[in-house]
C-alpha cells in the first residue's frame, strides 16, 4: 500500500513544422487592413514549448513546461478557426510496446483540439508518475501525491467526456473512452490509497479509517471491473492487474480490520470476531504479493486482536459469530475527489494576448443563434399553416370525395390506411398510450420518496432541538434544504404539466380510436365501414353542377399541391441560407475595439432572409384566397349532390383519424422519452437528498453522543469544534449503501449521464447543478451558511401541441416566494413522525 504506485506511460509526438502554417493562417484570416501584427516570436516560443513538451517527458521540471505549453495551446485554440488548421499532429499509443524502433500504432489528425488532447494525456500521465514517485515518509509528500492523483483522475474524466468531440473519427486504444475511463478511475483509487495512508499513519479514528479504507476498496473494484474488458486487457502491464487485485484485498481487509475496532468499543464482540476472520483473510492474500512491510504488520494485528476476541468470547460474552454476509456494510468517505482541469495550469504570459479573434467568434456565434431563431420562426410559421390547411382538407374529405363513385376506397384513403397498417396501427399506439401511466407513477414514487426523506429528517431535527433546546448547536434544517425543496417544487410542477399533457393525448386518442381502428384493417373492413356511393341519393338536375363542381376542385387541389411544394422550397431554402459576417464583424472590432453584433446581424441578415420571408407571407395570403375557393366549390359539390353524404362525412373522419394517428404517435413517443428523461434526474435528485440526509444523520448521532457523554459526567461543555480534516467549504463525503431504486427506464430510453456515468451520477465528467452536500459526513457543527441554491436540471418539456397555451411557451413561471413546508404533527409514541410499515419498499420490482 503506499509502496508500489502505478503511473501511466506517455504518449510519444512527432516533429512538425508548426510556426509556417500558423503564420500564414494568422496573416491571412486577422492581420487585415492597417493592423498587421508580427507573431514570429510568439510563434518561435510556442515551437520551443512544443520541443520541450515532447522530448523532455522523463525529467520532474517538465510538468511546468506540459502546463505552460497546454496553456498556449487552449489560448490559441480559442482564438483561431480550427477547422482552417493544417498542421499535421502524429502521436504514437502510449501503451503499444512496439518493436526496437518505435511504436506501431499512431494517428495523425490537422487538429489543435487533437493536439492539445494528446498534451493533457501526458500531463496525466507526468502527474501520476511523479505523484507515483513520492515518498510516504513526510506530510508534505503524501499532500503532494494525493493532490496530483486527483488532478490526474480529472485529466483523463475530462478527456474521456472530450476527445471524441476533438477527434471526430476512431482514436488509438490509449484515447479510447473505455481505456480512459479504466485509467481515471485508477487514478482516483491511488488518491484514495494515499489519503488512507495519511489516516492511518495520523492514527485518525477507526471509523473513520475504517470508511475511508472501504471507499478505496470500492473504487479499487471499479478499476478492476473497468480495466478488466475484453478489449482492454492487452493494453495493461502484466503486473497492474496483479497489483490492483492485491490492493483490493489489502483495503478491504484494512476496512474490516478498523471497523473491527469500532465493534470492540460498541462492546459487539460477535461481530468482531467476524470483521477480523474478514481481516485476516484479506489481508493474507494481500500479503502474498508483499510479505513485507506495512500490511504484515497489519496481518499480525489482526491475528493477536482475533486471538484475543475469540478468548473473550468463549469465556465471558459467548456472542454468536455472524456469518460474513450477514454484516452491515461498511460506510463510505469519499475523499478523494476528480479534480476538473482549471482554465489555465501555469502562470506564463499568453503569448497570443494582442491576437483578438475571440469577440469576433462570438460574435459570429451569437449571429448564427440568431440566424437558426430567425430561420425557425420562419419554417414554424409555414408549417403551422400548412397544418391548417391539411386539417380543413380533412373535414372538408378532399380530395377523397373527389375520387372514385364507383364504391370503391380512393386511392387517397388507401395510401393512408396503409401508412396506419405499417405503423402499427391502434394496437401499437394502445401499448404506447399503456406505458405513460406506469412512467408517471415511478417518476412520482420517486419524488414523494426524496420529499418523504426530507420532511422526515426536518422532523426529527426539530424534535431534538426541542429537546435539547440551545445545546442542539447544528444548523437548522430548513436552511440548508431550501435549495432541494425549491427544486422538488419545480420537478412536482414538471409532472403536473406532463399529466396534463398526457390528458390532452387521451382525449384525442378516444375520440378518432374506432376510426384508427378501421383504417388498420383490411380494404374490406375498410370499404364495409365506408357507406357505398350508391346507397346517397343526387338530384338528378345537379348532375352538370356536380360535374363542374368536381373540375374546379380538382383544379383548386392541384394549386394546393404546388402551394406545398413551394414552401417546401422556401423552406429547404431557408435552412440553407448563410450570411458571411466574418469581414463586418473584424471591420468593427479594429475600427471600435468592440462588435456591435445585434447591429449588424440585424441588418444582414434582415438582407438575406426577406426576399424569402416575402414569399412565404405570400403563400400565406394565397392559402386564404385558396381556402375561401375551396370552400365555396365544395359548398356547391354539396349543393349539386343534395349535400355531404354518409360516404363523404365517412371518408372524411378517416382522413383526420389518419393524421391524427400520425401525431399522437409523435406525441407518446415523446411523452416516453420525457418521462425516462425525467426518471434520470430524479433518481439522481433523491440519490443527492438520500446522501445529505444519511450525513445529518451521522451528525446527529455524533452530537447526541457528545451530549449524553456531557450529561452523564455532569457537566455541559461548548459544541465540539468541527474536525480537523473537515473544510469549511468542502467537507469529506462518505456514501452509504445505495438506498431503493426505481425500476430501469424502458429499453432504448435515453440517458441523461452525461453521463460512462451510473444512475444518480453527473451526466459526462460535471456534477448536476445542486448544492454540495456531503455524503455522509457531517456538517462542521455550528455551519451556519446554507448550501448555495442552484437551479434543478430539467427535462425537455413534454407538449403534444405547440399551438396550444402549455409550458413549450411558459417555460417556468416566475419564482415565488419561499414558503416554509407545513410538517403533519407527529403521531403519538412516533417522535420524528409515524414510520413506514415493516416491509415498506416504494420501489417494488416489477
Amino acid at each position: 500500500m503506499a509502496s508500489e504506485l502505478l503511473f501511466v506511460p506517455f504518449k510519444k509526438g512527432s516533429d512538425v513544422d508548426i510556426i509556417k502554417p500558423l503564420r500564414n493562417l494568422i496573416n491571412s484570416t486577422y492581420n487585415t487592413g492597417d493592423q498587421h501584427e508580427d507573431y514570429t516570436d510568439a510563434l518561435n516560443e510556442l515551437s520551443r514549448l512544443r520541443a520541450n513538451a515532447i522530448w523532455k517527458v522523463f525529467e520532474k521540471t517538465s510538468l511546468e513546461v506540459i502546463y505552460n505549453y497546454y496553456d498556449q495551446l487552449a489560448s490559441l485554440e480559442a482564438k483561431i478557426p480550427p477547422q482552417e488548421v493544417q498542421i499535421p499532429f502524429k502521436w504514437k499509443d502510449a501503451f503499444d510496446k512496439g518493436s526496437l524502433f518505435g511504436g506501431r500504432m499512431s494517428l495523425t489528425i490537422s487538429s489543435l483540439a487533437y493536439e492539445r488532447m494528446c498534451i493533457l494525456f501526458n500531463m496525466g500521465a507526468m502527474q501520476s508518475l511523479i505523484a507515483s514517485q513520492q515518498t510516504v515518509e513526510t506530510e508534505e509528500s503524501l499532500k503532494q501525491a494525493a493532490k496530483l492523483f486527483q488532478q490526474a483522475a480529472g485529466v483523463f474524466a475530462y478527456l474521456k467526456a472530450n476527445i471524441m468531440m476533438a477527434v471526430h473519427q476512431e482514436t488509438t486504444p490509449d484515447l479510447n473512452p473505455d481505456t480512459l475511463d479504466a485509467l481515471a478511475k485508477l487514478m482516483l483509487a491511488q488518491a484514495q490509497e494515499v489519503i488512507a495512508y495519511k489516516c492511518i499513519r495520523d492514527e485518525m479514528k477507526e471509523s473513520m479509517v475504517a470508511k475511508v479504507c472501504a471507499h478505496c476498496d470500492e473504487l479499487y473494484t471499479d478499476a478492476l471491473r473497468a480495466m478488466n474488458k475484453e478489449q482492454l486487457k492487452a493494453l495493461w502491464d502484466r503486473d497492474w492487474l496483479h497489483v490492483m487485485t492485491s490492493k483490493q484485498a489489502a483495503f478491504r481487509g484494512l476496512a474490516q480490520l478498523y471497523q473491527s475496532q469500532v465493534c470492540n468499543a460498541n462492546k459487539a464482540v460477535g461481530e468482531e470476531i467476524a470483521r477480523l476472520q474478514l481481516a485476516e483473510e484479506q489481508l493474507r492474500l494481500a500479503t502474498q504479493r508483499a510479505p513485507a512491510g506495512l500490511l504484515a504488520d497489519q496481518l499480525a494485528r489482526a491475528s493477536r486482536q482475533l486471538a484475543a476476541a475469540r478468548k473473550d468470547n468463549d469465556f465471558i460474552y459467548h456472542e454468536r459469530v455472524p456469518e460474513p454476509g450477514a454484516l452491515e456494510p461498511i460506510a463510505r468517505a469519499a475523499i478523494a475527489k476528480p479534480l476538473e482541469p482549471p482554465p489555465r495550469w501555469g502562470n506564463a504570459r499568453d503569448l497570443f494576448a494582442a491576437l483578438v479573434p475571440l469577440p469576433v467568434h462570438q460574435a459570429l456565434q451569437a449571429a448564427g443563434a440568431r440566424r437558426a431563431d430567425l430561420v425557425a420562426l420562419e419554417i414554424n410559421k409555414l408549417r403551422d399553416a400548412t397544418q391548417l390547411l391539411n386539417s380543413i382538407l380533412a373535414s372538408l374529405s378532399l380530395p377523397a370525395c373527389l375520387e372514385a363513385a364507383d364504391g370503391a376506397l380512393p386511392d387517397s384513403i388507401r395510401a393512408r390506411a396503409a401508412a396506419v397498417r405499417d405503423a402499427g396501427g391502434l394496437p401499437e399506439l394502445t401499448r404506447l398510450m399503456a406505458e405513460l401511466p406506469e412512467l408517471l407513477q415511478r417518476n412520482r414514487d420517486i419524488l414523494d420518496e426524496a420529499e418523504r426523506m426530507l420532511r422526515e429528517e426536518a422532523e426529527a431535527d426539530a424534535a431534538l432541538r426541542s429537546q435539547f433546546g440551545s445545546r442542539w448547536t447544528r444548523t437548522e434544517s430548513a436552511k440548508l434544504t431550501e435549495a432541494f425543496r425549491a427544486n422538488a417544487d419545480k420537478y412536482r410542477q414538471i409532472i403536473d404539466n406532463a399529466v396534463r399533457a398526457d390528458n390532452i393525448v387521451q382525449q384525442k386518442f378516444a375520440q378518432h380510436r374506432d376510426n384508427i381502428a378501421l383504417l388498420g384493417g383490411s380494404e374490406g373492413d375498410i370499404c364495409a365501414g365506408v357507406p357505398d356511393a350508391a346507397d346517397a341519393p343526387r338530384p338528378a338536375s345537379g348532375a352538370a353542377g356536380d360535374a363542374a363542381a368536381v373540375r374546379s376542385l380538382r383544379a383548386l387541389m392541384q394549386d394546393v399541391e404546388a402551394l406545398k411544394a413551394e414552401r417546401d422550397s422556401i423552406e429547404a431554402e431557408l435552412k440553407d441560407t448563410t450570411v458571411d459576417l466574418r469581414e463586418q464583424f473584424l471591420t468593427a472590432l479594429q475600427a471600435d475595439g468592440a462588435v456591435d453584433e445585434p447591429a449588424l446581424s440585424a441588418g444582414a441578415l434582415g438582407a438575406a432572409l426577406a426576399p424569402l420571408q416575402r414569399r412565404g407571407a405570400a403563400t400565406l395570403a394565397r392559402q386564404t384566397e385558396l381556402l375561401a375557393q375551396v370552400q365555396a366549390q365544395h359548398a356547391a359539390l354539396m349543393a349539386a349532390r343534395g349535400g355531404a353524404s354518409g360516404r363523404d362525412e365517412a371518408l372524411g373522419r378517416l382522413a383526420a383519424a389518419a393524421d391524427a394517428f400520425q401525431e399522437l404517435t409523435a406525441n407518446l413517443n415523446e411523452g416516453i422519452k420525457f418521462y425516462n428523461d425525467l426518471t434520470q434526474l430524479l433518481v439522481a435528485f433523491q440519490n443527492k437528498v438520500s446522501d445529505f440526509c444519511f450525513a445529518r444523520k451521522t451528525e446527529k448521532d455524533e452530537l447526541m453522543k457528545d451530549l449524553t457523554q456531557e450529561a452523564s459526567r455532569g457537566t455541559v461543555r461548548p459544541a465540539p469544534a468541527p474536525p480537523q480534516h473537515h473544510s469549511d467549504t468542502e467537507p469529506p463525503a462518505v456514501r452509504k449503501e445505495a438506498p431503493p431504486r426505481p425500476p430501469p427506464p424502458a429499453a432504448g430510453a435515453p440517458s441523461s449521464a452525461p453521463a460512462g456515468a451510473p444512475p444518480g451520477a453527473p451526466p459526462g465528467p460535471s456534477a448536476l447543478p445542486y448544492p454540495q452536500q456531503p455524503q455522509g459526513m457531517p456538517v462542521p457543527y455550528g455551519a451556519g451558511a446554507a448550501y448555495p441554491y442552484y437551479a434543478a436540471p430539467m427535462p425537455a418539456l413534454y407538449n403534444p401541441y405547440a399551438t396550444l397555451p402549455y409550458p413549450h411557451h411558459a417555460r417556468m413561471p416566475p419564482p415565488q416566494a419561499y414558503a416554509a413546508y407545513q410538517y403533519p404533527a407527529p403521531a403519538p409514541g412516533a417522535p420524528y413522525g409515524q414510520p413506514p410499515p415493516a416491509g415498506y419498499n416504494p420501489y417494488p420490482q416489477q
